[in-house]
């Protein structure tokens, strides 16, 4: 009396189960996107960004930050954060929009980038 299971029928079972269990995540995960709908960044138009940032010691540094119509110099240290200046004048905002465009995008950025494109081309098919 040979009592063993099946080895091709135990591995279909267990493969059968995966399957499933995947699929449910996979399920799961679609609707969580689709109805939530939360963006982990917020909005797609930022209106704070931090332009640059200089370390100046430990757990010191001094950071460019763009809000509408300004950018603020900000010194950040382990538990302070202090604005330094305010810069308003056009021209030197300017100048330093200029500068950072210079500045190879951020891995964000590129990647926003490529899905635009996949979303422009499936929309044009």
């Amino acid at each position: 009396m040979n009592s063993s299971p099946d080895l091709v029928s135990g591995a279909f079972q267990m493969l059968t189960a995966l399957g499933i269990v995947l699929g449910g995540l996979l399920l799961v995960f679609y609707f969580m996107k689709r109805y939530l709908k939360r963006d982990v960044g917020g909005s797609s138009r930022q209106l704070i960004k931090v332009i640059a940032s200089q370390y100046i010691g430990v757990k010191k540094n001094i950071a460019l930050v763009k809000v509408p119509g300004t950018i603020l110099v900000v010194g950040v240290s382990h538990d302070k954060i202090s604005m330094l200046t305010k810069i308003e004048d056009k021209e030197i905002i300017e100048a330093i929009q200029e500068e950072i465009s210079g500045i190879s995008p951020s891995f964000s950025d590129h990647l926003q980038r490529l899905t635009a494109r996949l979303k422009l081309a499936k929309t044009g098919e």
